[in-house]
């Protein structure tokens, strides 16, 4: 897969880098003041009732802040927290193993809960309702199910597709929260908030600057932050200014709205070789020598966001502001997909 630093995807090294810029708790936390006065609401009542708080399903995005807001719970709660991720339980012994070495009051944070294998999400849902679980011991006609209970806990589970969870799972979340896309000012809050933190002197010009470019998503901006800070360093005195960040984004290819090289690559591929569309996926990408699923999920969810590409049963289509974008008049289309509006019409 391709790299991009708009990318809403992290690594291992990068989680780590965001660890020192994550806020603590609810009142350094930007952003999302629905979600955060719905969460607060939820654990202040638990805690004035000394009881675990109920399970949480966080849902969105990338890079929105899910892991942040499942940390800050555990904070709140005075509580600690294990974290784990779906991928890594493809069996019921494996989450039967975690749940049964969890203390009262504990915080499981479950990342990508939809990618969980279906014998353990059938596990999950005693264990969630009633504290419990059954294991098996023996085989064939002669297991037998023990029960096994278990102290009160919180699960917090992440997902990036809800649409994949099965509805008895759903259910069982006392309280589910979407996070929306961060508008530009909750940005450069966060943009200078980090940079306080990384001790980074930057003039106001360059936070919003970096702050409009990140595509309404924290690590998006955090990221960018690092790499202006990088060039301000190397090329100045270490000091951001307008000038060190356009320079930065320039050098990064991230233009003024937040498309990079592949973003802008896909559109002028689809307007100069294709007409503008419609064009299969798997044929925009071997045009391009890039993978589909790299085109579908790196690339298009922005490009989709900001109205610049339209899906259609026939393929993908730039729209009138995707030809705009590029400094071209859209032709006229007899499907009227290439009228659409971009989000900043």
């Amino acid at each position: 897969m391709s790299e991009s630093i708009t990318s809403d995807f992290s690594d291992d090294s990068e989680r780590n880098l965001e660890l020192a810029l994550r806020p603590k708790n609810l009142d350094e936390f930007v952003g999302q003041k629905r979600v955060a006065a719905q969460i607060n609401l939820l654990l202040t009542a638990a805690r004035s009732r000394n009881t675990p708080a109920d399970h949480i399903l966080l849902a969105g995005p990338p890079g929105l802040g899910k892991t942040t807001l499942a940390m800050i719970v555990a904070t709140e709660m005075g509580a600690p927290i294990r974290i784990t991720s779906g991928p890594a339980i493809q069996h019921a012994g494996d989450l039967a193993s975690i749940l049964s070495s969890l203390v009262e009051g504990e915080i499981l944070f479950l990342d990508e809960i939809h990618r969980m294998s279906r014998p353990a999400e059938e596990l999950l849902y005693m264990a969630m309702e009633d504290f419990r679980v059954d294991v098996i011991v023996g085989k064939g006609a002669g297991a037998t199910a023990i029960p096994l209970s278990l102290p009160h806990f919180t699960l917090i589970g992440a997902t990036t597709r809800a649409g994949l969870l099965p509805s008895p799972l759903r259910d069982r979340f006392g309280f589910t929260a979407q996070l929306d896309f961060y508008g530009d000012e909750e940005l450069s809050t966060i943009v200078r908030r980090s940079a306080q933190l990384l001790q980074v002197p930057i003039s106001e010009d360059a936070i919003t600057e970096i702050g409009s470019r990140s595509r309404g998503t924290p690590r998006v901006a955090n990221r960018l932050l690092r790499r202006v800070r990088d060039y301000a360093e190397v090329h100045g005195n270490g000091e951001i200014d307008l000038e060190a960040a356009q320079a930065a984004l320039l050098m990064y290819e991230v233009d003024l709205i937040g498309l990079d090289r592949l973003d802008r690559t896909l559109l002028e591929t689809l307007v100069h070789k294709f007409k503008g569309g419609p064009v299969g996926l798997t044929t925009l990408a071997m045009s391009m020598g890039e993978e589909s699923e790299t085109l579908e999920s790196l690339a298009e969810p922005y490009l989709l966001r900001r109205g610049l590409l339209a899906r259609t049963p026939r393929g993908r289509m730039a729209t009138a502001a995707g030809w705009a974008h590029l400094g071209l008049a859209a032709p006229q289309s007899e499907f009227g997909f290439l009228d659409m509006p971009s989000l900043d019409a």
